[in-house]
This record gives C-alpha cells, structure tokens and sequence, in this order.
C-alpha cells in the first residue's frame, strides 16, 4: 500500500465518495470505502481518514458544529474548494475518471451511437452528473423524503430548487437539491408546495381551499407548517429556497 502524498487524481475520487456516501458510513468498514481503497491502492483507513478530513471543510457540518478531522492538508483543502466551487465540471472529472480505474466505459448507450461528438459528448456529460447529483442527495438525505419520510429509493427525486435550466453554476450544487418522493415534487417544481429559508413546508392555497378532498387533505394539509426532514450535510441554500418562494411558489 501507498505511503507517499495524495496525488489530485486520489483526492478528486475521494471527495466523489464523500459526496454519494451517507456521513454516518464514512468508516474503514463500509464496502465503497474498501472498494476505492483497492483502486488506488490505500488502506480503507487511509481512505476514511481523508473523507473525514474533507468533512472538516464541509459548511453544512460547520454549521451544526460538526468539526471532521483537524489533520487535513493544504491539497486536501484546495482540492476540496476547486471541487465546491465548480460542481458541474468536477463532479464530471470524477466520475470519468472513477470509470477509467473500474475500466469501465461511459457513454455506449445505443441512442448515444447516432449522434454527432460534440452533442454526444454534451448528453454523456449530462446524464453522468445527474446520476452523480442524485447519488449526492439521497446520501445526504439518508435516503429519506424530507416532507414524508418515505425511504424507498425508487420513489425518490432529487430535486432542484433552483430549475436545472434556470442556474448552469448550480446545477451540480447539492445546497441547490432536496430529496423528496415523487408526487410532492411535481408539487414543488408547479408552485403547489415550498419550502421556507427556515425550512417549513408551505402548501398552496389551491390546494388547503380543498377541505374536502380527504386525499388533498392526507398529502399535502396534513404537512403545511411543519419542518422538513433535514439532511446529514449540504443544507439547503436559504438563497436558494427564498428564491422558490418568492418566484416559483403559488401563494
């Protein structure tokens, strides 16, 4: 195993693990952790330790006075910023070069096939860090419906607060993403439902006018004012969440 210095290549690959591993499995043990390990060749130690450290920088955790390790390095440090500063192109970067350790090939979808290289090369990029974006959520958000807590994968979208063709810079952003069951988000991307900067769940009046529709009343009256569920790290932006309810919520 690996004695010398990280090089950016690791760093990058650990912080993509950080991002679509949940914080509570962060340890030597959990089976991604031991897979990079045996692709980089480090010990699942060493590649807990970094997540860690990575976790020191992470400003959700800061917020609710999770410090992370205090050992982490300069590159660590840069490497992290470049990665938080530039979601779009970085969370890219690491999921290719993620396939090129596997040896794996991205992009060999059939309708792919027909394409020409430059819109090809657009909708690889595209799929790949939406894939990457939904990992990043659901593992913030343990997996969980922040307005139901429902927990079955298949169920879940991960959302954009602000619209994926509305803020090219914070497509990629996990602040810019909630994790929430599919009917409520249909709600949330038409106005029907927000979520304040203090994280309560405001409904509609469209829908609380319909006192009598029991169905109306069990899924969405039932959660007007009451707090989301909240993810282990990558808070919702309040920015971002202000902006859906002055601009996209139907009072």
């Amino acid at each position: 195993m690996k004695n010398h210095l990280w090089s950016r290549e690791e760093l990058v690959l650990t912080i993509n693990l950080y991002c679509k591993t949940p914080f509570g499995k962060l340890h030597k043990s959990n089976p991604d952790v031991i897979r990079l390990a045996e692709l980089i060749g480090r010990t699942p130690s060493a590649v807990s330790w970094k997540l860690v450290n990575f976790a020191s920088f992470d400003p959700s955790l800061q917020a609710r006075g999770i410090k992370g390790a205090s050992n982490a390095s300069n590159l660590d440090k840069e490497i992290w910023t470049e990665f938080f500063n530039n979601w779009d192109d970085l969370a890219y970067e690491s999921e290719i070069l993620l396939a090129n350790m596997k040896g794996e090939i991205i992009g060999v979808e059939p309708e792919l096939e027909i394409k020409d290289g430059l819109v090809k090369e657009r909708m690889i990029k595209t799929r790949v860090n939406q894939s990457f974006f939904r990992a990043t959520i659901l593992a913030s958000y343990n997996q969980t419906c922040c307005v139901t807590g429902i927990q079955q994968p298949e169920l879940l979208i991960a959302s954009h607060i602000r619209p994926w063709n509305m803020d090219e810079r914070n497509r990629l952003n996990p602040q810019n993403g909630i994790c929430i069951n599919a009917l409520h988000d249909k709600a949330f991307e038409i106005g029907y439902l927000t979520i304040t900067p203090d994280f309560q769940i405001r409904v509609s009046s469209i829908l609380l006018k319909q006192s009598k529709n029991q169905a109306i009343i069990d899924n969405f009256v039932n959660y007007n004012g009451k707090t989301i569920i909240l993810p282990s790290r990558f808070l919702p932006d309040q920015a971002f969440l202000k902006y859906h309810n002055n601009e996209r919520f139907i009072q």
